[in-house]
């Protein structure tokens, strides 16, 4: 894929990723929020589990020192080039800082402990309907 296209691409790759993040970042806080104010989605365990397993592969991966497949995707579309997308630039720019990598690590360890411990004082049920 070359030009416009792979352009396009990378564009909904970077969205996508910012996605995941949102709902990793995200899925913990209305977690948080929802225990507080009596929402009972927060239990639902399909949400529970899913965000608990996309927190663990980030926290694993980079553990293990990989680099996320959706940012490697994403550069090689590019040809390793700067998004040159209105959209592509802006979640580019709020996705992407730089730090050593042992502060993501740190990060991502920390917010994985963070969802493990949520789940343990906060279980999901198996029926959030009643």
């Amino acid at each position: 894929m070359t030009g416009a296209g792979a352009s396009f691409a990378a564009d909904a790759l970077v969205v996508i990723h910012f996605g995941i993040v949102a709902f990793i970042v995200g899925g913990l806080v209305l977690t948080w929020i929802g225990a507080a104010l009596g929402w009972r989605w927060v239990r639902n365990r399909a949400f529970r589990y899913l965000h608990l397993a996309a927190i663990g592969f980030v926290a694993l991966e980079a553990l293990a020192g990989y680099a996320c497949p959706l940012t490697l995707w994403e550069d090689l579309l590019r040809g390793g080039t700067r998004p040159e997308s209105f959209v592509g630039r802006w979640v580019h720019r709020v996705l992407y800082y730089q730090a050593p990598d042992w502060v993501f690590t740190t990060l991502y360890l920390a917010w994985a402990a963070a969802a493990l411990a949520t789940l343990w004082c906060l279980p999901p049920r198996r029926n959030t309907a009643s």
